[in-house]
């Protein structure tokens, strides 16, 4: 079965191939059909690491990138150092200028980790500063790269990567949110967007859930987040009345043990629901409901901002979320000048109570 391929000539595509369990399900091929194996080896070494096919195929059309740029300039993997980094992001910006489509910073990110991983698997060390020692001038270009520390970081070494714009997410107000559920037809959907407004879920961990994973006597929930890292949420009762109430009186028999399966279509009715067919249901009430910001990444993030709100501590925001470390969720939860405010007015009058004009503070004895 053929993917799409996102750019380039049809000399060089990806494939899914599920055949071999052991292997990736995603190889590099030829269009004669013959195999690029120093991809594809580097693919099935990470799929013996557990990463998820998810993770797999996003790192298959970043060595298609990378490969394609490869061969254009005759480069090997034994040659690369961290100074053709530059050619390649150079590479990226011009491909994009002629689809006038600005390249995402951390899509082109993402595509410099997955080139360093694939010369340490075959070479097994970290990919040096230059062959030799560089006598070049820095392009202009690269002052536009902010220099970090990302792989080689253990090395006590620089690596160039973009500078990813940090951008300001706004969580839902209170109307919109109303406006959006009352636009849900069926407890499916509500309980859909529930358990990314009140639980933090991502839409893969939705679409992942199983009939196993719901415990509402217990009201408590099994997520499977990223890296297969597990974790079990409260339920808010609103949360578990749309699930009981989508189990009870919508969801069809069928032998998925899916949780979300589609109702809709005489052969697709009780199939499991696919991250399509989610994009269309938030789409088709995005209309509906005129609240053109509601889609799930955005009801996760309101969910944390209103934790936040309600004085949840980040160590337990991050557990409620599934982030791996502490300064994610940091950065994930933005607060607004007006909670900025509020917090401030509150700690103000807390300050003042002892008063008693309620203007000036107690002096310490």
């Amino acid at each position: 079965m053929k993917c799409s391929e996102p750019e380039g000539p049809p000399d060089l595509h990806v494939v899914l191939d599920p055949r071999t369990p052991s292997r990736s399900l995603y190889r590099l091929v030829e269009s004669t059909g013959g195999e690029v194996e120093p991809l594809n080896a580097f693919l099935d070494a990470t799929a013996l690491r557990g990463l998820s096919d998810r993770t797999l195929r996003t790192y298959a059309y970043a060595l298609l990138s990378v490969w394609k740029w490869m061969r254009k300039v005759s480069m090997s993997i034994g040659e690369l150092t961290e100074i053709h980094l530059a050619d390649y992001i150079r590479h990226l910006r011009d491909v994009s200028a002629e689809a006038r489509i600005p390249p995402a910073p951390r899509s082109i990110n993402l595509r410099l980790v997955v080139l360093r991983a694939l010369y340490r698997f075959h070479t097994n060390r970290d990919l040096p500063r230059a062959a030799k020692a560089p006598q070049l001038p820095i392009p202009v270009f690269v002052q536009s790269f902010r220099v970090g520390t990302c792989s080689s970081r253990r090395m006590g070494r620089p690596s160039l990567h973009v500078k990813v714009p940090q951008r300001l997410v706004v969580p839902l107000t209170h109307q919109e949110v109303h406006r959006f559920f009352e636009s849900l037809r069926t407890y499916r959907d509500l309980a859909i967007a529930a358990l990314m407004l009140f639980c933090g879920l991502r839409s893969r961990e939705v679409l992942s859930l199983r009939k196993s994973d719901v415990n509402l006597l217990q009201e408590e929930i099994r997520v499977s987040g990223k890296g297969d890292k597990d974790r079990v949420l409260p339920l808010a009762p609103y949360v578990r009345r749309a699930i009981a109430s989508y189990l009870d009186l919508e969801r069809p028999a069928t032998v998925h043990d899916v949780l979300f399966v589609k109702l809709k279509g005489r052969d697709r009715r009780g199939n499991p629901m696919t991250h399509w067919s989610l994009r269309a249901v938030f789409r088709f009430h995005r209309a509906r409901s005129g609240v053109k910001k509601a889609n799930p990444h955005r009801l996760r993030h309101t969910f944390a901002v209103d934790m936040v709100r309600e004085g949840v501590s980040l160590p337990v925001l991050k557990r409620l979320m599934g982030h791996a470390n502490i300064e994610m969720t940091m950065r994930y939860v933005n607060l607004s000048a007006e909670d900025v405010r509020e917090e401030f007015e509150r700690a103000i009058r807390r300050l003042t109570q002892g008063s008693p004009d309620g203007k000036s503070l107690a002096r310490n004895p």
